[in-house]
């Protein structure tokens, strides 16, 4: 997002914090509103479009979105939604992009209230490896002729009894409402929202044999000195690096491995 459309999004966002810091609020339930909301807004793009006109006024928007959902969702999802179309929006479609990202934050509040976010984090981040690593199992999950009901039933079978019901209901919008992003585009984003929840970053890190307890807390511990920031890490265990650690951090590699030096060795003696 840019612009106006970024704004409008941290705006929202301020909202959405200052709602579900009252523990009363069922953020499971208003996730479910919210994922709803954005499913009518992807589908109605002339309404779409009359509820972030710049020319229109806001007041109006909002009155309007009221009479819409009034009924249909609870008093707090509307006052989202109201306070949304209030704003000023650089493209319609950023909305509902906005829309969709409250009711992930939403879910994401309601595992952490459960303190269940990190099983969540670490589920999704399982979830797209195993996606990565089966192209047919990719393929089945986001077959564009299948049934949204299909791909969901398949996604439940897989899940179903073994992940966090947050995880279920997360992963569940990207497989059977996609809205044109990839399903690993989908889950690298939820893993993301998931990590600054806490105002963490994720670091996945590549090791030979698994890392003991003392060696993740040590590791953990550096490199939050080293970015500032508490970290979570999603471990994966590569027999190929043969020893030492690979840390991935955003877009930056901290490469100790034993293989990664014997390639740069090669690389040397071929120069």
């Amino acid at each position: 997002m840019n612009g106006a459309s970024r704004e409008a999004l941290a705006t929202a966002r301020e909202s959405l914090d200052a709602l579900t810091d009252n523990t009363s609020v069922d953020a499971a339930k208003l996730a479910g509103e919210l994922a709803a909301v954005t499913a009518l807004l992807d589908r109605e793009v002339s309404l779409r479009r009359v509820l972030t006109d710049p020319a229109q006024n806001g007041d109006a928007k909002a009155e309007l979105a009221g009479r819409l959902l009034g009924g249909q969702v609870g008093g707090e999802t509307a006052d989202l939604v109201s306070g949304a179309v209030r704003s000023r929006w650089s493209r319609s479609r950023d909305l509902v992009d906005a829309l969709e990202e409250l009711a992930n934050i939403a879910d994401l509040t309601a595992a952490q209230r459960a303190g269940a976010l990190d099983d969540v984090e670490d589920e999704l981040f399982r979830f797209g490896r195993i996606v990565d690593a089966n192209p047919a199992l990719r393929s089945a999950l986001t077959e564009k002729a299948a049934a949204p009901s299909r791909r969901g039933e398949l996604l439940d079978s897989l899940l179903g009894g073994r992940a966090n019901p947050v995880t279920g209901r997360l992963v569940g919008r990207l497989v059977t409402v996609p809205r044109g992003r990839s399903l690993e585009q989908g889950i690298d984003s939820l893993s993301k929202l998931a990590a600054a929840r806490r105002d963490r970053m994720v670091a996945v890190v590549t090791s030979a044999v698994p890392l003991s307890d003392g060696q993740k807390e040590r590791l953990g511990a550096g490199l939050a000195r080293l970015y500032g920031r508490e970290m979570h890490l999603n471990l994966e265990v590569d027999p190929t690096v043969i020893g030492g650690i690979s840390v991935r951090v955003g877009d930056e590699v901290i490469n100790g491995t034993i293989a990664d030096r014997l390639d740069e060795a090669k690389r040397r003696l071929a120069g």
